[in-house]
């Protein structure tokens, strides 16, 4: 029998992103999630915990994935139903007061294990991402092995600290990120500056930190509030920050050049590996050069592009591209217009743009019969046909061998091909593709 999860909090975007990981896994997974959304559940394929005590009780494992400030309360509620043997975890973004509530009220037949995966509910898969796990010496010994094999079976990376640890690292890694980030962020509206605007001056780093910057400001403000607020650790990094900031200030208004210089020598030399961090910098803002220029190379030509966020396909000419867009015009719809956002979109492969116009444009067919040299295959030679790129699909509807005073098999093969690829033209390309077969008309 296949293990029961239950994520209690799982019709949040994390849990439903858990809740399909599971499940695609084998698991048997349940969701309860306040909103009562159990239509979540029915489209993601799995259970809606109606009663939340019994679906608690009967669970293999347990996953608290609710907000930070609620955490230990749920905890307190949930932890002391469930059965003997099963597992709790959490799923938070701090450690230590989690741990210490799951120590605290789970009793001692049940195991419990601290978790925080280092992404959010955006990415395709766990290949290549961290999570990270607090177990704690004696309380995790049957399940540890189970659920670290699972994340690092689906490519993940485990990392496995104590909780205190956990809390001081992150305090940094997303404590002072997050708080850098939308520090610039209420910068920019302090200084009513115009971000759109400055994207006409921007260099590739600009791009890259604007970007970021509105990554972190535009999700759930709660959230990062509370990630801010509830680490005890942060405010000492907020106390450093700040006393740096005012620091290089003071600095610059002193017009101190040696200091600065120092202070960045300083400062490069503590970070470490700067060499590599400015290769792997690189790496990023050549990407995005790399996309830029591939779209760049297409004016005048077609091109597919695909929209991130709405899944639209838009097929055209590209008539122009500027620095933040690309304009198509799409003459399947009589030459619309169309300007689209580079970083919006991306480029379909070559395969890619056929498929599509295998889906969504008219199929034209037509028929060439011929007689075919002495003992070919009509198989062989419809394989060959289906060789040109322009033609979708090619079949055998006829073959005949009745002809008086003729020996040759005759063979109608049935080509079908796009509206925009010319059908008479690629008729007339098979055909001589067939006379260079040794094939000749039937007339």
């Amino acid at each position: 029998m296949n293990n029961s999860i239950l994520i209690i909090g799982g019709t949040g975007e994390m849990g439903q992103w858990f809740a399909k990981f599971f499940k695609r896994e084998g698991f048997e997974v349940t969701l309860w999630g306040s909103s009562q959304r159990v239509d979540i559940a029915d489209k993601l394929g799995v259970n809606f915990a109606s009663d939340l005590d019994i679906a608690i009780e009967k669970s293999d494992i347990v996953i608290v994935s609710v907000p930070i400030d609620i955490t230990e309360k749920v905890i307190s509620e949930t932890a002391p139903k469930m059965k003997p043997g099963s597992l709790l975890m959490d799923f938070t973004s701090i450690k230590t007061k989690p741990v210490e509530a799951m120590k605290k009220y789970a009793p001692e037949s049940v195991e419990i294990l601290g978790t925080h995966p280092m992404f959010g509910p955006s990415i395709p898969s766990l290949y290549g991402q961290i999570i990270i796990m607090t177990p704690v010496s004696g309380r995790c010994d049957n399940w540890f092995p189970i659920i670290n094999s699972v994340f690092e079976n689906n490519g993940a990376h485990i990392e496995v600290i104590d909780p205190k640890e956990h809390d001081e690292f992150v305090s940094v890694v997303q404590g002072l990120t997050h708080f850098a980030y939308i520090t610039i962020g209420s910068t920019f509206k302090r200084l009513d500056f115009d971000v759109s605007e400055s994207r006409k001056f921007m260099s590739p780093v600009y791009d890259i930190m604007i970007d970021f910057v509105g990554r972190i400001i535009g999700q759930n403000p709660y959230l990062y509030a509370l990630i801010q607020m509830e680490n005890p650790e942060v405010l000492k990094v907020h106390d450093a920050f700040k006393k740096e900031c005012n620091n290089i200030s003071e600095t610059v208004r002193q017009h101190d050049v040696e200091s600065f210089v120092e202070n960045m020598k300083s400062a490069a030399s503590h970070f470490g590996d700067t060499t590599s961090a400015l290769h792997r910098s690189d790496k990023l803002i050549n990407s995005k050069l790399q996309e830029f220029d591939q779209i760049a190379k297409l004016v005048g030509k077609e091109c597919g592009l695909v929209h991130r966020y709405s899944g639209v396909t838009h097929v055209g000419i590209v008539e122009k591209v500027k620095p933040r867009h690309v304009v198509l015009s799409k003459p399947h719809q009589k030459n619309k217009s169309i300007s689209l956002k580079i970083e919006n979109v991306r480029l379909l492969s070559e395969n890619e743009l056929i498929q599509w116009k295998i889906n969504n444009l008219k199929h034209i067919t037509r028929d060439i019969s011929v007689f075919i040299p002495t003992n070919a295959v009509p198989e062989t030679i419809k394989d060959i046909i289906s060789d040109n790129d322009n033609v979708v699909d090619t079949e055998i509807i006829d073959t005949f061998s009745g002809f008086e005073y003729i020996e040759n098999l005759s063979v109608t093969y049935r080509i079908t091909v796009l509206e925009d690829s010319n059908p008479n033209l690629i008729q007339d390309e098979v055909k001589k593709l067939l006379e260079g077969l040794g094939c000749y008309p039937r007339s």
